[in-house]
């Protein structure tokens, strides 16, 4: 329960619709605010402290985590990769821009190696071609889960080669 009512500033669960102390309608994408403190009490009655005078609440922006943001960067290959690349916040941190940077360069990597794959078709037979496939394609998926795994531990893994041509591109 990290999310209150809007009017009545009591606690609701994060997936309520409606506050269950009013009855307000809660909107889905409603910012996480505390609620106001009480008004203070004195001998002369109510008396509303400064810091609760219609101070507008202040969210903070929603950007995500270095570690979150490089694994995404292996989500869907080449095409996460540069738009993490091109998406301001993210292409600024060297950590985000490492991981978006391998993920092309092991797109590509991948790529190059079916191409040459494809031409030793014609001298292999057809189970060893299907076998070298398949073992790519295991490849490409098993390295770009454990490179998504080695980025949300906050681990700047690098494959050889490529993660030293992403680390200076990075670094630029």
């Amino acid at each position: 329960m990290n999310r209150f009512c809007p009017k009545c500033g009591s606690s609701v669960y994060d997936t309520a619709r409606f506050c269950n102390q009013c009855g307000e309608r809660l909107l889905p994408t409603q910012a996480a605010a505390p609620p106001r403190p009480a008004p203070l009490t004195s001998q002369l009655g109510n008396i509303d402290s400064p810091s609760t005078a219609s101070t507008p609440v202040q969210t903070p922006p929603s950007e995500l985590a270095p570690n979150i943001a490089g694994m995404l960067c292996y989500l869907l290959s080449i095409i996460s990769g540069l738009i993490f690349l091109a998406l301001r916040p993210y292409n600024r941190h060297t950590f985000v821009r490492f991981h978006a940077y391998q993920s092309v360069y092991f797109f590509f990597a991948l790529l190059v190696l079916n191409f040459v794959l494809g031409l030793f078709t014609i001298l292999m037979p057809a189970t060893i071609d299907s076998l070298l496939d398949t073992g790519l394609r295991l490849t490409g998926l098993g390295g770009s889960a454990w490179m998504m795994y080695q980025a949300y531990l906050g681990v700047q893994f690098k494959l050889p080669y490529i993660g030293d041509l992403a680390e200076n591109q990075a670094n630029k």
